[in-house]
């Protein structure tokens, strides 16, 4: 459980710092750049494949069902 719950929390970071520089990047806009430009752009900077990283891993721990442990008291 607490695998599951680091995990998710690492998703979430790695999210947040991706669409950081995602949104960073929309200074390329006022440039002159244009929507296909600034895609193409972004698409080749590893900085912000940590959004669909942290997605993947964020979709994995909710999705994913958990394995239920019995616990069974013998006496």
């Amino acid at each position: 459980m607490f695998i599951r719950i680091f995990v998710f929390l690492l998703g979430f970071g790695l999210t947040v710092v991706g669409f950081v520089f995602i949104i960073s990047y929309l200074n390329l806009m006022s440039l002159g750049y244009n929507f296909y430009e600034y895609v193409n752009f972004i698409s080749k900077q590893f900085e912000c494949y940590y959004a669909l990283i942290g997605l993947i891993l964020i979709l994995f721990t909710i999705f994913i069902p958990i394995k239920e442990q019995k616990y069974e008291l013998y006496i």
